[in-house]
């Protein structure tokens, strides 16, 4: 079940990796802690997130896997470079490789438009056999989480080249359940969080197609969440495995049922590559776990952890797969991983450190607001998706200090107020960033500001955090592990 798998280097849209580089004269060092220091690559960078030149080397052609590479100056007489890009899949190239497999394989495969956004772009639904015993694997539901594409991509060419995972089941993909929102989150290539960030948007909870039937009317849903429940009521999948990432911190598993014998493997192959597990996670703040970093949804009797946000877990799309009798398994993967977020050590003080969370996490939006309410008169009535994300970004944080306040922790190991932690940097930090794009698109003076700010904001993050850029291969093949048991012991479940 664990051996490595092949298709996650040369079918993830990866032009290489850093394994590839060997360097005169000595190994390879390791990449420094992602900071000040390094990027995802190794490569130094100044705190802005700036390449600072690198050291002498020379690529051995030999260890890179094959791949889509990139025409750059200084490259051979063919015009390809031998320094390979990574990347995430864009939403054409995920399309473009599905359409592959299904010319390849007509009698198996079939690539098929299950909807369209409120732009207008296709849902596509890549299907690998005929079983009525069905898995879903959804990716592209956060725009700002691109790991699930490749891994989606890996997932596809396995099921094909391995008979035994099509044995009474098929498998379903759907390619990008947020194709608008993929179109404005535009850093595929991210050298640093700062980088990252400059091309990040992540839409409000409206316009997220898992979310908004925990925030909108059925008859207010967006097309995009229609087309994904038509495919579950279609498909009645025994397993839903939506693929979702974080930037920085660790891996944890969120069900919407237990799936017992998932939580070992999972961690076995955290460790093997080297990824935290992530055991306090806020996302699941309260939740019962079956096992380290696997957290199990409460019911609806339950109370929630943060009673101020809007959205509910148990009211997304994640909850549609009972109508059948099925399941969801949400899969997170980090982008950059921190070693802090496993500590299941006791917090000296969890209630003390929330109010100080809550205090800088209000701060923080003032500073943005400021930002905006000064620019807002000279934007002359703007309200695209960037600005409405900003905003409703900001909206959400005085309710969300006072939860931190006035509800007791739900949790007290250093792993979760570190959680935490990271969460109330993010939210800002993503309002000022989108804001900042905004700003940049109109010339607007503020714009440098606001720049700087974003830059201190992410220093300050990844070194707090002590960051450091997990391998694109790493994020694939963990997360493709857990979607592969997941879907094997789930099955014996279900019997």
């Amino acid at each position: 079940m664990w051996r490595t798998c092949s298709s996650t280097g040369p079918r993830c849209c990866w032009s290489g990796s850093p394994a590839a580089e060997t360097y005169v004269g000595r190994p390879r060092p390791a990449p420094a802690p992602f900071g000040r220091s390094a990027g995802p690559d190794g490569r130094r960078v100044t705190a802005s997130g700036r390449p600072r030149l690198p050291p002498r080397r020379v690529l051995d052609s030999s260890l890179i896997p094959w791949g889509t590479w990139s025409a750059k100056p200084g490259g051979n007489k063919s015009g390809v470079s031998l320094l390979p890009e990574l990347r995430y899949p864009s939403v054409p190239e995920l399309v473009a490789h599905a359409r592959v497999l299904a010319a390849q394989e007509p009698g198996l495969c079939t690539l098929r438009q299950v909807g369209s956004s409120r732009a207008g772009r296709p849902l596509h639904l890549l299907s690998v056999g005929h079983a009525e015993r069905a898995v879903l694997v959804v990716a592209g539901a956060h725009a700002n989480e691109p790991a699930g594409g490749s891994t989606l991509q890996a997932v596809a060419e396995r099921v094909l080249a391995e008979r035994e995972l099509r044995s009474g089941t098929s498998w379903h993909f759907l390619l990008c359940a947020d194709p608008d929102g993929a179109s404005l989150h535009v850093t595929p290539a991210p050298r640093s969080l700062f980088d990252y960030h400059l091309g990040f948007y992540r839409p409000t909870g409206a316009e997220q197609p898992e979310w908004s039937p925990s925030v909108l009317p059925p008859d207010r849903l967006p097309p995009e969440t229609v087309a994904l429940t038509g495919v579950i009521d279609e498909l009645r999948p025994y397993l839903q495995v939506t693929l979702h990432g974080t930037d920085l911190g660790g891996s944890w598993v969120q069900l919407t049922r237990d799936v017992p014998g998932l939580a070992e493997p999972f961690a076995k192959s955290a460790a093997e590559l080297h990824i935290p597990v992530e055991t306090g996670a806020s996302d699941a703040a309260g939740w019962p776990a079956s096992g380290p970093g696997v957290h199990v949804m409460p019911g609806p009797e339950s109370g929630v952890a943060y009673p101020s946000m809007p959205d509910d877990a148990r009211h997304s799309t994640w909850y549609h797969a009972h109508r059948h009798g099925g399941l969801t398994a949400v899969v997170e993967v980090p982008m950059w991983a921190s070693d802090l977020v496993d500590d299941p050590a006791p917090h000296p003080a969890p209630a003390a450190a929330m109010r100080r969370l809550a205090r800088r996490l209000l701060r923080d939006s003032l500073e943005v607001e400021g930002v905006l309410a000064e620019a807002l008169p000279r934007l002359d009535g703007a309200d695209g998706p960037l600005l409405r994300a900003a905003r409703w970004a900001l909206e959400l944080i005085p309710g969300l200090a006072e939860d931190w306040v006035h509800t007791p922790p739900a949790a007290t190991t250093m792993a979760y107020v570190g959680s935490v932690d990271a969460f109330g940097r993010r939210l800002p930090l993503r309002a000022a960033a989108m804001l900042l794009r905004v700003l940049r698109e109109a010339d607007d003076s503020a714009a440098p500001r606001l720049e700087r700010l974003v830059a201190l904001w992410c220093d300050a993050f990844a070194t707090r955090f002590r960051a450091r850029w997990v391998p694109l291969e790493n994020q694939v093949e963990h997360q493709s592990r857990t979607v592969l048991v997941a879907a094997q012991q789930a099955r014996e479940q279900a019997g």
